[in-house]
């Protein structure tokens, strides 16, 4: 008996170490185990030197965890409850409040963020669904927690201002750590900008559309038919060609002329300066006719002048001008020679220089000018030339001129004008010092009232005395005008007189003086079809003998353009004189049709 009792107590004791290793373990079982997880994104490329202040980071936290521990130690009681466990890595246990801090990591998952403008919002974060034994456990601590609040107020005063100083340094330590870190992150995770990122630029929501270069709603050309131009340097050049057959009466407009066939061929041009201050244009023409059939005709003639405009300061302004022309003497003309078969050519150089000067509502003009005239040889029917050298000469004139401006569109003027004659042979083949001395008074108007009413006139008195004291002097009113109205749109008017003194080598006359008028109308029938109209006066008056001319004209004309750049032209004209001296009678009357190309 005694020696199978302790073999049956062993056998007891062994069956109480299994029971209490089975109760043991079934409570380890049962027991909240706090579920880890370890969650990381790939989030591009990382720096050794991120890696390097995430290690120096964490080295720092657990240093601030130790002491914390230290100071819990020195002033927690018995029921103090243990320190939650901090894993190795940041954000292997995601917070209870939902919420997820950041930690300065480079593996931090990206903060998710309110701004709604963002192009890529921040997916949230996947959590896992906590299991059963996890929820329990939670509970549990929440009513250990709520039995507990009291005695951890108390101690939580006491630890408070221990801990409060530990606390500030570790604080500050801590945020120049994440800032150096997040620097280093935002400089090693920058996104790659676009190949094309300079260029686009972010649409303006107030800006205005810009309109098309050549909308629906272009305005409509004044004139759509005028010549464009070409541009040449800084001129811009308007050239102009017409050609055509005129049928005539008369062809060389004398008393002897007889009826022909002629071809007409004209050139124009006009440029005009593109420059900013000052201003520049040309002018130029050329006339040819030829015998196509009946009286025979071999005409040329043409001009070129040009005007220059200079602002100078002190409200200064030059003007300078300058000019060729070529002309053949005229069959009437009071010097044209009989029995010839060709006219001398007439040649004249002028140009002139002006200063105006603008003091209040006073106007100073002072203008000098030359012309010099000079003579080719006569063909005679034999074949022989006959010289008319002795009919060059040059005229120099100064020309002072004051205006007083009444209004912009009224500025009333006098003008006053002295000049000298000269001739290249003092003494002419008939034995006459024909040199002259040159004297003259006007008074005048200038009308400025823009398209409507513009240019001026002016009447006076001129005299030129003959250094012969044989010739009588040539003096005589002048009347001198230049006007341009437009009633209503598409129709010009113009009006243009001119006072002129013609000198003469015919032995026992001084000369005469011509009074020339024109009064011209044109109108824009249609935008391709212009009507023009002229009326020609002309009176002449012979000074030493009781003698006068008398010339009337008058010619109407239509052009159709075609296009921009060509159109067909016609006139009709009819020309007449009347004299009181024997053999200058004559009429002309002609027909023209033609073809004009511009540019």
């Amino acid at each position: 008996m005694s020696g199978a009792q302790p073999e049956k107590s062993r056998g007891r004791q062994g069956k109480a170490v299994c029971a209490l290793l089975l109760a043991t373990s079934m409570l380890a079982l049962l027991r909240p185990i706090a579920l880890h997880a370890q969650e990381t994104e790939l989030r591009g490329e990382v720096s050794e030197s991120a890696i390097l202040s995430d290690q120096q980071r964490k080295a720092r936290q657990l240093a601030v965890a130790a002491q914390g521990q230290q100071a819990s130690g020195n002033t927690a009681q018995d029921d103090t409850p243990s320190r939650t466990y901090l894993p190795a890595s940041a954000g292997a246990v995601p917070d209870d409040t939902g919420v997820d801090a950041a930690t300065g990591s480079v593996f931090d998952p990206p903060q998710a963020t309110d701004d709604t403008s963002t192009d890529n919002p921040t997916p949230p974060k996947p959590r896992r669904r906590p299991s059963n034994a996890k929820q329990n456990a939670t509970d549990q601590d929440k009513a250990k927690a709520g039995a507990k609040t009291a005695d951890k107020s108390k101690k939580k005063k006491k630890t408070t201002a221990a801990t409060t100083g530990t606390t500030a340094s570790t604080t500050a330590s801590t945020t120049d750590a994440a800032g150096t870190t997040d620097t280093d992150e935002e400089t090693a995770n920058r996104r790659a900008l676009t190949v094309d990122s300079a260029d686009r630029q972010k649409l303006d929501p107030g800006a205005e559309r810009t309109a098309a270069i050549e909308g629906q709603n272009k305005k409509a050309e004044e004139d759509p038919f005028a010549p464009t131009g070409v541009k040449w340097g800084s001129f811009v050049i308007r050239p102009s060609i017409e050609q055509g057959l005129t049928a005539t009466t008369n062809a060389d407009s004398s008393s002897a002329g007889t009826s022909a066939l002629l071809s007409e061929t004209a050139l124009r041009f006009t440029a005009v300066s593109d420059w900013r201050e000052n201003s520049a244009t040309i002018d130029g023409y050329g006339l040819f006719r030829e015998t196509v059939s009946g009286y025979p005709v071999h005409n040329a003639q043409g001009r070129i002048e040009g005007q220059l405009n200079v602002d100078l300061d002190n409200e200064l302004r030059a003007i300078a001008k300058l000019g060729y022309e070529a002309v053949p003497e005229s069959a009437s003309s009071p010097d044209a020679i009989a029995g010839v078969s060709t006219q001398p050519l007439r040649q004249t150089i002028d140009g002139s220089l002006g200063v105006e000067k603008h003091v209040g509502k006073m106007q100073y003009t002072l203008t000098g000018a030359v012309s010099h005239d000079f003579y080719g040889d006569a063909k005679l029917s034999d074949g022989t030339t006959l010289s008319q050298k002795d009919q060059d000469n040059t005229l120099y004139t100064a020309t002072l001129r004051t205006g007083y401006e009444i209004s912009p569109a009224l500025t009333p003027f006098t003008e006053i004008e002295v000049g000298r004659r000269a001739y290249d042979q003092r003494i002419d083949n008939e034995g006459f010092e024909r040199s002259s001395t040159r004297l003259g008074a006007r008074a005048g108007l200038q009308l400025d009232m823009g398209e409507k009413l513009s240019g001026e006139f002016s009447a006076g008195w001129l005299r030129e005395a003959i250094d012969d004291k044989s010739l009588e002097a040539i003096s005589g009113a002048t009347v001198n005008a230049d006007l341009k109205w437009s009633p209503e749109r598409g129709t010009t008017i113009g009006l243009t007189g001119k006072t002129t003194v013609e000198t003469t080598t015919t032995s026992g006359e001084s000369g005469d003086i011509l009074y020339s008028g024109r009064l011209t109308g044109e109108r824009q029938i249609r935008a391709n079809l212009t009507a023009n109209a002229a009326l020609g006066l002309d009176w002449r008056h012979y000074v030493g003998i009781d003698g006068h001319d008398q010339i009337l004209s008058v010619e109407t004309g239509l052009t159709w353009w075609l296009n921009r750049y060509a159109g067909l032209t016609t006139r009709v004209r009819t020309e007449k004189l009347t004299s009181n001296l024997p053999g200058r009678d004559y009429t002309a009357n002609s027909i023209y049709l033609g073809l004009k190309v511009q540019r």
